[in-house]
């Protein structure tokens, strides 16, 4: 097994996905429980994540992704999606505004860590319509579709990108 650094270090954004190897359902399920153990505002995991699987609904999602339809490629799709409410109720505005974006993201990219630690590929998609996305898969009024991550046995390995040098990223005091 991988330790945590190479974990990250094996992260690529996957956009062809083998599509003779569907997604066991144990795999699945274990990466949902790790996006869940993600940190989260006052432990209020202010977030959803509709997990899918069907392949008219991920092909519909490519559509709302401006037409990006390696999603539907993709055996799943995890749509992230935050509740502001369930953080407003603790923390008002900022939970709203703030925490409950923070939740949702960070809990998806736990997801794609776990992922990577499956034995899977990942990307993050983040360019779409947020209407379409939430009437495609009726969500209730108030969550927001945040991040769509496409999960799968890879078809590629891309070439690792480069990286900004630590000493332009980090400030020491």
């Amino acid at each position: 097994m991988w330790d945590f650094f190479e974990t990250v270090r094996h992260r690529h954004s996957i956009r062809k996905y083998r599509t003779d190897m569907p997604v066991e359902p144990e795999k699945l399920h274990a990466i949902l429980e790790m996006a869940c153990a993600a940190p989260s505002a006052g432990d209020l995991q202010a977030y959803h994540i509709v997990a899918v699987t069907e392949a008219a609904q991920r092909r519909a999602l490519g559509e709302a992704a401006s037409n990006q339809l390696f999603i539907a490629e993709a055996p799943v799709c995890l749509v992230f999606c935050s509740d502001p409410a369930r953080s407003a109720a603790k923390y008002g505005d900022r939970g709203a505004s703030l925490f409950a974006v923070q939740d949702t993201t960070i809990a998806a990219a736990y997801a794609q860590l776990a992922s990577v630690a499956a034995g899977l590929g990942s990307t993050w998609v983040g360019s779409f319509d947020e209407q379409k996305v939430s009437r495609l898969l009726n969500l209730r009024q108030g969550l927001h579709p945040l991040a769509l991550i496409c999960l799968g046995y890879p078809a590629e390995l891309p070439e690792a990108t480069p990286r900004r040098p630590l000493g332009e990223v980090v400030k020491y005091q």
